[in-house]
């Protein structure tokens, strides 16, 4: 457990400072600081990623501190009654939408180790007005549910940033009812990619740190118990994204769109349990 805590500290103090940053009026980003996050300022990863009868209905704050790379409330297909649990929840924007569509009956969970992003989740579902949820505080490799508890779990690329994905793997499976779903939103890799170039893509946006190769991806859910495992890439990332900041590394963009041009993509991953 000693190796993770570097890395669990590096996420928590990055998402701490985003929430801190959604307080203070502006919008959160995954790129890094300093980085112009592709032309006009967007974020590559996280713009553009709900509709507008979804945001509508959300405070502001909620849509500001979304750093997801997808939307996995669009394609969990959740049903009224269901429970459904949302790890790395954030700001809260999945854990609220998911809550009105399992609405009536049903529950949201969302789990999240950052007290700035858990204060900023509750503040967000009373301005919502949204009582079919709950936010807790844990870690997503120890999960505070007991066995079978939820139908449906959700997270949008937050896995990724896991040092152990295969605990977490293995806890999303032990929480889950039989039958239960797993439809996630993360970043994969497809392919190999020079050791050089793929960190500096990473510390370039955060949000993909310790993304995994899509075989591995797939092996590993495999391994914890799943079945009928889909992964369907979504958005594909290319180096003009990241030129800026990689000439600032020191690495030459021209090789390195060569070497890791569109390798780095969001998925929605889809998973049964037996």
């Amino acid at each position: 457990m000693s190796e993770n805590k570097p890395v669990k500290d590096a996420v928590r103090e990055r998402y701490a400072q985003a929430a801190l940053q959604v307080l203070g009026g502006a919008a959160a980003s995954c790129c890094s600081p300093g980085s112009s996050c592709g032309a006009g300022g967007t974020d590559p990863i996280t713009s553009a990623l709900y509709g507008e009868t979804e945001t509508a209905v959300l405070p502001e704050a909620a849509v500001a501190a979304s750093l997801g790379c997808g939307n996995p409330t669009a394609m969990a297909e959740l049903r009224p009654g269901e429970i459904v649990l949302d790890l790395g929840s954030g700001g809260g924007i999945d854990v609220l939408l998911s809550a009105r569509r399992v609405a009536p009956g049903g529950k949201a969970y969302g789990l999240d180790m950052t007290d700035e992003m858990l204060a900023l989740a509750r503040e967000n579902q009373r301005k919502a007005g949204v009582e079919n949820a709950e936010f807790l505080k844990g870690e997503i490799e120890n999960i505070p549910l007991p066995d079978a508890a939820v139908d449906v779990v959700i997270s949008n690329c937050v896995i990724n940033l896991s040092a152990d994905k295969d605990r977490v793997f293995r806890e999303i499976f032990r929480v889950l009812k039989p039958g239960g779903r797993l439809a996630v939103a993360d970043v994969v890799v497809r392919g190999e990619v020079p050791q050089e170039i793929r960190r500096s893509i990473e510390l370039w946006a955060g949000c993909i740190a310790g993304a995994l190769e899509e075989s591995d991806y797939r092996r590993k859910l495999e391994a914890a118990g799943f079945a009928d495992v889909s992964i369907e890439p979504y958005r594909v990332y290319n180096i003009e994204d990241a030129r800026q900041f990689l000439a600032e590394a020191g690495i030459d963009a021209e090789a390195a769109a060569a070497a890791a041009g569109g390798k780095f993509m969001s998925a929605y991953i889809r998973a049964r349990k037996p």
